[in-house]
């Protein structure tokens, strides 16, 4: 991510707790269980796309699935700039160990043992 998706990440994140319902343990529960539903909002745009629903035919797009994966994302790093004020590098970290675990090391670069 570039910094200036991190700067939006943070402004979100001061957004939302600026305006927050609940506090304390129950503000940081709801606030992760925000990101199941937005995965279900993915499925439900899945669902739409492909007129799996008879009822209700076709519904959304697939630029909808798009759109409410995005909104995961959005989500899931708030929540993890809620649980630290370091998660531009928690998460580059953590995406670095899954890279090199599924593809291997970036050319020049050693494996971590």
């Amino acid at each position: 991510m570039t910094p200036d998706q991190w700067t939006a990440i943070d402004d979100l994140w001061q957004w939302l707790d600026a305006n927050r319902a609940h506090g304390g343990r129950e503000g940081l529960l709801l606030r992760m269980l925000k990101l199941t539903e937005e995965v279900g909002e993915v499925a439900q745009a899945v669902i739409g796309a492909t007129g799996q629903n008879p009822r209700k035919g076709t519904t959304h797009t697939w630029d909808d699935v798009q759109s409410e994966l995005c909104d995961v994302v959005i989500t899931a790093l708030v929540a993890l700039r809620t649980l630290t004020p370091d998660a531009r590098e928690v998460f580059a970290e953590h995406l670095g160990r899954v890279r090199e675990r599924s593809v291997g090391a970036p050319a020049g670069r050693t494996p971590s043992p």
